[in-house]
């Protein structure tokens, strides 16, 4: 969605600069063959862009942000590396929509808040993402080990559905909506929105396939007019533990639950995705779509050698 993105990314970077202690120091003798030291030349930020896969959205595609020549995977995560690295917004699109980082070193787990992740979200506009968190425990180097979840405020709320699936349908024709169903038996629509983004379909171009289906944990929308003529839509902030929400950016790996929603013990990470939590639209303002901006280790550590 349209955001404030310059008032974000000025909080997001005052952060950096006075939120941080990158040179503490722990013994790492129990942590596993597959942990990865940081080092004084590592960098606390994310360096790698591992997979990018939105769902269709406003911004997928917009050649205001979106070079022309985005036709494979690989592309799409060396663009959206740029982005990072230049702390620009990536859209994930609609439900489910996700991103997936690595870093040059593990994260460990400190106690207390191991990560952030900026977005551009404000107090009455917040689009959240899941977070969840994985280690590459087979050693080599890709991100398909068990992911866990880390716990939010609303993980264990009755409208919270695990396992909830989403298929969208490629537009036949330029300036067409995006068709969906769900697992829950609804159909909808990504609206096209000519006013604003007008690139021919919201359909990344790099997914070749007529239709994809993507799978997460969908959080309640409590999205509202609250003008009640369609004018002015409100997105309230969750309470914790979500990306591109208002009401925090910081993350503890110590929150990582598994699928049947019980607490796991990582002493360290080396992956961590985002992904879309809601399959909502606020009007004239389009699908809800999380944005990220950047993903730092907050307390990067220097191990004891």
């Amino acid at each position: 969605m349209r955001r404030l993105c310059n008032i974000a990314l000025a909080a997001a970077v005052l952060f950096v600069c006075n939120g941080c202690n990158y040179h503490k120091v722990i013994d790492d003798t129990s942590f596993g063959k597959y942990y990865r030291a940081a080092t004084a030349a590592s960098s606390p930020f994310a360096s790698i862009v591992c997979e990018y896969t939105p769902a269709p959205g406003q911004f997928i595609g917009d050649p205001a942000i979106f070079p022309t020549n985005i036709f494979t995977q690989d592309a799409a995560c060396a663009w959206a590396k740029e982005r990072l690295d230049a702390n620009k917004f990536v859209s994930l699109g609609a439900f489910g929509g996700f991103i997936v980082v690595g870093f040059d070193h593990s994260i460990v787990n400190i106690g207390g808040y191991d990560f952030a992740i900026y977005g551009n979200a404000f107090h009455g506009n917040s689009e959240p993402g899941i977070v969840y968190v994985s280690q590459d425990a087979n050693g080599n180097g890709k991100a398909d080990d068990t992911w866990y979840e880390l716990r939010g405020s609303d993980t264990f709320s009755e409208f919270t559905l695990r396992d909830y699936s989403v298929t969208y349908f490629k537009p036949t024709q330029p300036g067409q909506d995006v068709r969906w169903k769900d697992s829950e038996g609804a159909e909808g629509t990504i609206d096209y929105l000519a006013a604003y983004h007008q690139q021919a379909s919201y359909y990344p171009e790099w997914i070749t396939s007529d239709q994809y289906t993507l799978t997460g944990t969908r959080l309640k929308a409590f999205n509202y007019d609250s003008s009640g003529n369609g004018s002015m839509w409100i997105n309230p902030d969750y309470d914790w533990g979500y990306a591109d929400n208002a009401n925090g950016n910081l993350f503890r790996i110590s929150d990582a639950i598994d699928a049947e929603g019980k607490a796991v013990d990582l002493k360290f990470i080396d992956f961590i995705k985002v992904q879309t939590a809601l399959n909502a639209k606020s009007g004239w303002v389009g699908e809800l779509s999380t944005e990220v901006l950047g993903f730092e280790d907050r307390s990067m550590i220097v191990t004891a050698r």
